[in-house]
């Protein structure tokens, strides 16, 4: 499975949440993380920012990459929005509610047993 992560803004933000996912060990066991330029989507125009792509394998555990991603949100000096894509489902976590977290897990389970799909925020 592939999932994207972007974060607005995205600065050095993107770097840093690179680095907070790799030191949390169930994470980097079940999934390849890297940097990427992300392909423009339909309507936009030449290459967009960078995006954090995850790799992971069928015994990945969803939840734990979004309590690990809601972890390092809450840490952050300033607001930001962060994306998670997966093909064309895509959510927000802007304030790591409880709500918000579970639609993440939702849209990373899409195809795993699980059908309900989530929503761009």
């Amino acid at each position: 499975m592939r999932v994207e992560v972007s974060v607005e803004p995205a600065d050095d933000e993107l770097r840093s949440l690179l680095n907070w996912l790799r030191r949390e060990p169930e994470i980097r066991r079940t999934a390849t993380l890297e940097m990427r330029e992300r392909a423009p989507r339909e309507g936009e125009m030449g290459a967009a920012a960078d995006v954090l792509q995850l790799i992971t394998d069928n015994g990945w555990n969803a939840a734990n990459f979004a309590l690990a991603l809601a972890a390092w949100k809450r840490t952050r000096p300033r607001a930001s929005r962060v994306t998670v894509r997966r093909n064309d489902l895509a959510d927000a976590l802007t304030d790591c509610s409880e709500e918000q977290i579970e639609r993440i897990i939702r849209l990373l389970q899409e195809g795993q047993g699980d059908s309900q799909r989530g929503t761009e925020s």
